[in-house]
């Protein structure tokens, strides 16, 4: 895993949020939480931690704007990473068996996330 990359990603992610109260879902635990699949998702490593983090933010997003603010995020890291395989990310909900119905992909309209 590319150290600079992965700094990159936890800095663009923490200059994305948005203030709300205090209770709500920040880019920086979605990408902490995420972080253990990067090199899964570049089709440069294995799962290893990956469905912990997963199952932690799919824990964590209990409200709509959460689960929304989590899409947002996610593009946003995304975005910054190149070389995404979304196949993969698309997989992840049910390797990592959570329930979570939606596309995950750049281009996702998170306004529709339920």
């Amino acid at each position: 895993m590319n150290i600079g990359k992965i700094a990159c990603l936890v800095v663009l992610c923490m200059a994305v949020v948005v203030p709300r109260h205090a209770e709500a879902l920040t880019c920086y635990q979605v990408t902490y939480s995420l972080i253990g699949c990067l090199s899964y998702l570049t089709n440069t490593g294995h799962l290893d931690s990956c469905c912990h983090g997963v199952r932690s933010l799919h824990s964590s997003a209990i409200t709509r704007s959460d689960r929304q603010s989590a899409c947002t995020c996610m593009q946003y890291a995304a975005r910054a990473i190149p070389g995404i395989d979304w196949d993969k990310a698309n997989s992840l909900p049910g390797i990592c068996e959570v329930d979570y119905q939606e596309e995950i992909s750049p281009t996702a309209d998170c306004s529709m996330v339920q």
